[in-house]
């Protein structure tokens, strides 16, 4: 194909600038020179006064272009959220502005990423002032996109011309995790964790940080009434505490092969990153110092611990656009890298394929040494499709051969984790639906046993 019918062609395919007749002024144009035809051979009439009239149908119809307003006439501004969600809608608006006195219909493509929804093209009506396009995507990968341009045609009333412009309108997007898990904990701790049938659990005795003075309920310690504020009010009030803030916890994340293993919604990735975010803020909130590390191969990303709300925000600038690696995840360097960047003790809290970790005959040196100071948890997404097959009825012999090597792989596990948690190194497993709520119910009991 050579470069003017590429150019030819991108033109049909809303690119670049220039004039397109329209299926209207086709159809008219096909209906015409049949007539002319019929009428030629009827009446004997020349072939060069037929293409004189087919000629001038034409240059008649291109009046319509002076019934459409000039390019220079339009303007457009984008609307447009500079932060979205992953698989979440969000409406971006388009606002057109006719300077000109002719109304016109129009076919609006706009340029956003491949990887979002798309619903295009829209087509309206606009008149005079000024007009507002809405319409709605969602975007599926996570990343940094820059929108660039919007494609648009307009025709007059009439309908036989149809005008083309690419409109530069450069803007930028973050996709970021789904929130939508950590927003519900924010908003109300104790109602995320009982939907899973978990509770936040005060300390039982009067240590750790003094929390509040309340109203005695049954069930309190004795222990723990306030005398001095009971004889004051005339009412039995208690002391409560909550554990100690100002703990250190470690998110690591794995972005190794294995993540990319796809779930019902997304990737094994995916899912622990809402995750990962949700305990930072779960801990931030509860005055603890957060850093979290990603890594494959090698470290990807280092966020130093900090503590505050605002942290989360640097958390999550840093996390957005992490993708999944095809190569293996090299635990003993990132394990050895750790033991040189966290020095006080803190909780490390790793988010990572277990079955792969089990293999990994290194890490479990690294482990001993950092369990000397740290606090070791690992959670891990269950392989759905491996229980299944467990569950499996064999029917014919292949079906037996493959329930026997599942039913292999998970006593493999099961074997392999008693290993590890006898050297004091726990590991669990949660249902890709429950992670977020599995990871922070496991840090709260954690904290309210002082174990850090």
């Amino acid at each position: 194909m050579t470069k003017s019918s590429k150019n030819l062609w991108g033109r049909f395919l809303f690119q670049g600038r220039g004039v397109l007749p329209t299926k209207r002024l086709l159809v008219i144009f096909i209906i015409l020179s049949i007539v002319f035809l019929l009428i030629g051979s009827l009446f004997n009439i020349s072939w060069t006064f037929i293409l004189a009239m087919n000629i001038v149908v034409v240059l008649a119809s291109m009046l319509d272009l002076f019934f459409s307003p000039g390019k220079k006439q339009l303007s457009f501004q984008r609307t447009i959220i500079q932060e979205m969600e992953r698989d979440l809608l969000y409406p971006i608006q388009v606002q057109i502005k006719n300077a000109s006195l002719h109304p016109f219909t129009f076919s609006m493509v706009d340029g956003i990423p491949q990887s979002f929804e798309s619903p295009f093209p829209l087509k309206g009506k606009v008149k005079e002032s000024t007009n507002l396009v809405t319409y709605e995507t969602k975007a599926t990968v996570r990343g940094k996109y820059d929108i660039q341009q919007l494609y648009f045609r307009y025709t007059s009333q009439l309908g036989l011309w149809q005008k083309q412009s690419t409109i530069e309108l450069a803007d930028s997007v973050k996709v970021i995790p789904d929130l939508t898990e950590t927003k519900q904990y924010l908003q109300d701790a104790q109602k995320f964790l009982l939907y899973e049938g978990l509770k936040i659990r005060r300390q039982q005795r009067g240590v750790g940080d003094f929390a509040q003075i309340r109203n005695y309920v049954v069930g309190d310690d004795p222990r723990m009434i306030n005398w001095r504020q009971t004889a004051k009010l005339q009412a039995v009030m208690t002391n409560e505490y909550e554990p100690e803030h100002g703990k250190y916890i470690t998110i690591l994340i794995d972005c190794g092969r294995m993540m990319g293993a796809e779930l019902t919604k997304g990737n094994r990735l995916e899912k622990v990153l809402e995750a990962a975010l949700t305990v930072t803020a779960a801990a931030l909130q509860k005055g603890d110092y957060v850093s979290v590390l990603a890594f494959s191969k090698e470290v990807k990303v280092f966020v130093p611990p900090a503590k505050g709300m605002a942290h989360l925000q640097t958390v999550l600038q840093s996390l957005y656009n992490l993708k999944v690696d095809s190569a293996e995840s090299n635990y003993g360097a990132v394990l050895s890298y750790l033991e040189t960047m966290q020095k006080k003790r803190s909780l490390l809290l790793l988010f990572s394929d277990v079955r792969t970790f089990l293999h990994e005959g290194s890490a479990l040196t690294y482990l001993q040494k950092l369990r000397r100071r740290h606090l070791f948890l690992m959670i891990g997404i269950e392989d759905r499709m491996l229980l299944e097959r467990v569950n499996e009825e064999p029917v014919d012999v292949r079906s037996a051969m493959v329930k026997s090597i599942a039913q292999q792989q998970i006593l493999f596990k099961k074997r392999e984790k008693a290993k590890w948690e006898r050297q004091g190194l726990q590991m669990i497993e949660a249902r890709e639906e429950n992670l977020a709520t599995i990871a922070v119910s496991h840090y709260i009991d954690i904290m309210n046993r002082n174990l850090i």
